[in-house]
């Protein structure tokens, strides 16, 4: 087992890994908002007091602020960092035709859509590089061999088979079997492979296993019994690196979907979901396994960055959307008195949802059961 990292390489790794993933996401704001023509007052990296910054001449301060948890571009009409609407009546005419409210309303859906937008295509692009680099991840899912007792077993799966679907989804090689069946730990799925070139479908319970990483940490996954001949890659041709990185993105976005509909459903513990202070020590203990590993987990982290902005939740880059959708449906803006309550109300919910994800960090660190034996 390997020792946790020191302090000082979580701070650096955590502040080299959101840095630029926020960077990324509010540059694809910042450009495609100058593509329509919309003036930008502030473009800022972290929040709070400004550390250091400099005004270009379109007369956007660039800045970077003393709390790297995120960043933001105000736009020329906006009311706060969130791109609340403000009011623009009172702006120069020369001004105002230059503010983000009084854009069509599909251009403003663009701009809001090009931040998590962003983070997806740096997540497309790292892939690639390590596609062209050191090929692509494609081990046959053909079972070499079938552990006794497993699930596999019970199935009748045997040596030799070809798993093709698990419950529906793409297995057709080992690696999106394990991550299809490491997600459903103790479930029932339906397996569809192929045995002497004939179709079967099979039904297995898979079990549940208690993983430790490298760092000691634990966490539960789903094992269907089965094994590979070996791990495999391929040369990717130049002409496939992106459509196959842009598909590699994609199942891991589903996964991530995934991952966060089974915790909410209740199929998945919530007290394995990374937290405020946890994430911090995560980044660092990739970075404590070298640069590629890293630079493969801010793909990932890049992936869970853009995908949650997506989600509906007003203060989110998915809830302007999802007014904008509205917009356009109505022909006319949603009311600012609702939307201040529709922030006000998401604001709320991040808040919640931070929490307990604090205290599932806490949790994890140990906390709960020191004071528990304090007190017992």
């Amino acid at each position: 087992m390997l020792a946790q990292p020191p302090i000082w390489l979580i701070i650096l790794a955590f502040i080299a890994a959101i840095s630029p993933l926020v960077f990324f996401h509010e540059l694809g704001h910042y450009l495609v908002g100058r593509l329509f023509g919309v003036g930008a007052e502030t473009f800022s990296i972290g929040f709070g007091r400004e550390i250091f910054g400099w005004t270009d001449k379109r007369g956007t301060r660039w800045k970077v602020g003393w709390l790297p948890l995120g960043g933001y571009v105000r736009f020329i009409g906006d009311m706060s960092a969130a791109s609340t609407p403000g009011d623009v009546e009172e702006l120069p005419p020369e001004i105002r035709e230059r503010s983000f409210p009084v854009k069509p309303v599909w251009q403003r859906f663009l701009i809001v859509l090009a931040g998590p937008a962003a983070n997806y295509l740096l997540a497309v692009l790292i892939f690639a590089a390590f596609f062209a680099t050191f090929g692509m991840p494609s081990t046959p899912s053909i079972v070499a061999a079938v552990q006794k007792g497993s699930p596999a077993a019970s199935a009748g799966i045997r040596a030799g088979d070809r798993i093709e679907t698990v419950n529906g989804e793409d297995a057709s090689s080992f690696e999106d079997l394990e991550r299809i069946v490491a997600l459903r730990p103790g479930e029932d799925v339906t397996i569809r492979l192929t045995r002497d070139r004939q179709s079967t479908l099979l039904t297995a319970k898979l079990t549940t296993a208690v993983e430790h990483d490298r760092f000691g940490q634990s966490f539960h996954v789903g094992r269907l019994g089965v094994f590979a001949t070996g791990e495999q890659s391929r040369t990717v041709p130049p002409l496939e690196l992106l459509p196959q990185a842009a598909r590699y993105t994609y199942v891991l976005t589903v996964a991530t979907a995934q991952g966060i509909w089974r915790t909410v459903s209740g199929r998945m513990a919530s007290d394995e979901i990374m937290g405020p202070l946890k994430l911090p020590q995560v980044v660092g203990q990739q970075a404590a396994l070298g640069p590629l590993v890293f630079v493969q987990f801010l793909a990932f982290l890049s992936i869970n960055l853009g995908f949650i902005n997506l989600l509906p939740v007003p203060m989110l880059d998915g809830g302007h959307l999802f007014f904008y959708v509205l917009e356009a449906l109505r022909r006319r803006p949603v009311s600012l008195k609702f939307q201040e309550w529709a922030f006000r109300g998401g604001l709320a919910f991040i808040a919640a949802v931070y929490l307990l994800l604090t205290m599932n960090d806490l949790g994890s660190f140990g906390l709960w059961d020191r004071l528990g034996r304090l007190i017992g």
